[in-house]
């Protein structure tokens, strides 16, 4: 039987009110922070709102940290909750101008321009040597530079909060011994596509002030352009980035049909989360797979002690 806690802060009170129904809590590995819904019974005791701090303990252990964004009531007298941890704020929008920043240097100055709490941000290395970004998002602007990172180096980082920390793993240090296969996997849905991500024609280009010329950096894989026809990804790039190594290694990333696999009612795990990579066992039509899989999103459900996961994978095997 899963036991689960609610406490909502708010001043110098905490209440640990009555759920009614399900609880759910969702990650995902890019651009969302994680979100936390529930349904509560009010009462004449309970005084609750915007901005109160949530916390979610599930068999004693704490698994989210967040704050109150929006409350829904019904003709029930029941109120709905929706909370989201700190990387909510990461939806603000600011300018950046900076030179030889890691990714992680990034992170640790736009958290201490808005107040968040950092835990552990693993060493991203690479330096980034110029970047100019003009009134985006600030989880654009991070997701920019580990994108960066990536396509540098080869490694991926995933950013997430971890009970009220900032933190930014390798996802190679986020391996999980929580395995899906056909007796965990009540049901799942796999596909392949060309419609999305994947390009067998890359062209970057730098528009050098200095010469008032326009540098253009171009690759393509002639096979898959008669296979597909021109699937063409135009990008701009900073000025000292090595266009046409970039332009290879996009190539390598994109230049094959996306494969997604979608996971239903797989039975909980609350370790499972957004960037970890999960070993998958299933029999998947003409693809066995035997594989650790990168996790994009996960649903947590906890029903009357149940608790159920919905997933979006894609990894080693399946993306490729």
């Amino acid at each position: 039987m899963i036991e689960v806690h609610v406490y909502i802060q708010n001043g110098q009170r905490v209440y640990e009110p009555v759920v009614l129904g399900s609880i759910t809590w969702e990650t995902k590995r890019k651009g969302e922070p994680g979100k936390c819904s529930f349904t509560l019974l009010t009462d004449s005791i309970l005084e609750i709102e915007e901005g109160n701090a949530v916390r979610v303990d599930v068999n004693g252990q704490s698994v989210f940290f967040g704050f109150i964004f929006e409350r829904s009531w019904g003709s029930d007298g029941q109120v709905k909750v929706t909370a989201y941890d700190q990387l909510r704020y990461l939806k603000n929008k600011d300018s950046y101008n900076y030179e030889n920043k890691t990714a992680r240097e990034v992170i640790q100055m736009i958290a201490s321009d808005f107040q968040l709490q950092v835990g552990d941000l693993e060493d991203t290395v690479w330096p980034i040597p110029f970047r100019n970004e003009k009134n985006k998002s600030l989880y654009d602007i991070i997701l920019n530079a580990l994108d960066l990172t990536m396509i540098n180096t080869g490694k991926i980082y995933v950013l997430y909060d971890h009970v009220g920390k900032v933190t930014l793993k390798n996802v190679e240090s986020m391996k999980l011994n929580v395995t899906l296969d056909q007796d965990t996997a009540q049901d799942y849905d796999y596909k392949t596509s060309i419609d999305g991500e994947t390009y067998n024609q890359i062209k970057l280009y730098y528009d050098n002030d200095e010469t008032k010329g326009r540098e253009t950096y171009v690759t393509k894989n002639t096979g898959n352009i008669n296979k597909w026809g021109v699937l063409q990804l135009n990008e701009s790039i900073e000025k000292g980035v090595d266009g046409q190594a970039v332009a290879e290694r996009y190539l390598t990333l994109y230049n094959r049909p996306t494969r997604s696999l979608s996971v239903k009612n797989a039975f909980g795990d609350i370790q499972v989360r957004a960037g970890c990579l999960i070993p998958v066992f299933l029999d998947v039509k003409d693809l066995d797979l035997k594989n650790y899989l990168l996790i994009e999103a996960v649903t947590h459900k906890i029903d009357q002690g149940v608790h159920t996961m919905d997933l979006e994978l894609k990894g080693a095997g399946i993306s490729g």
